[in-house]
């Protein structure tokens, strides 16, 4: 069975073997369970709005397992695979470290050298490179920029006005502007996001 995209991040068999429902077949299926599961791991998150640092490790891990843990079991794990995108699993846990210490510096230079759209293009960008998860990295990252931006006193991005788990052209705009915030263009990424 083929449960991503072509051009999403394919999961190794033990991935795979993570799924909790046994009842999914097709994409269709995992689209239909992992939607029901990412609204109810975003009712959680807003329920924690203000009540918590979002910018912390365990918020980041917490939300990708409320996001995504009725459906695989690894939600909220970081992955322990290299995948076709994202650093070596090895160097995760690190990363996400220093991303998250530099969003804290970065939160503090709003008003005066950033804006919020900047440190939540920046933000996300970084997040998707490392792609500190099995599965999900998009949605989930797409999540902390609208979380981080709602902190900040800004409205939540439109991110295209679509689903962008699905093939498309919204989901090519979304990967090309992904691709030249990777040549430190982030311009057309903060423009897609508020698309």
């Amino acid at each position: 069975m083929d449960l991503v995209p072509d051009d999403s991040t394919p999961l190794d068999p033990e991935e795979a073997h993570g799924l909790r429902l046994s009842f999914i077949t097709t994409r269709a299926d995992l689209n239909e369970a992992e939607a029901l599961n990412l609204e109810q791991g975003l009712l959680w998150a807003r329920s924690r709005a203000g009540r918590t640092d979002i910018l912390s490790e365990r918020f980041l891990r917490e939300l990708h397992q409320q996001m995504f843990g009725n459906v695989w079991r690894w939600a909220g794990k970081y992955r322990r695979t290299d995948k076709n995108i994202g650093i070596s699993w090895w160097e995760v846990p690190s990363a996400v470290k220093l991303l998250l210490d530099d969003a804290r510096v970065w939160r503090s230079m709003i008003g005066s050298s950033w804006s919020v759209d900047e440190l939540c293009g920046h933000f996300h960008h970084r997040l998707v490179s490392i792609h500190p998860f099995p599965n999900g990295n998009g949605r989930h990252s797409r999540a902390m920029s609208d979380l981080l931006a709602v902190s900040l006193g800004a409205h939540r991005y439109s991110w295209g006005r679509t689903n962008l788990a699905e093939d498309g052209d919204v989901r090519r705009r979304y990967i090309a502007a992904l691709r030249r915030a990777d040549n430190n263009d982030i311009r057309p990424l903060i423009e897609f996001m508020r698309s």
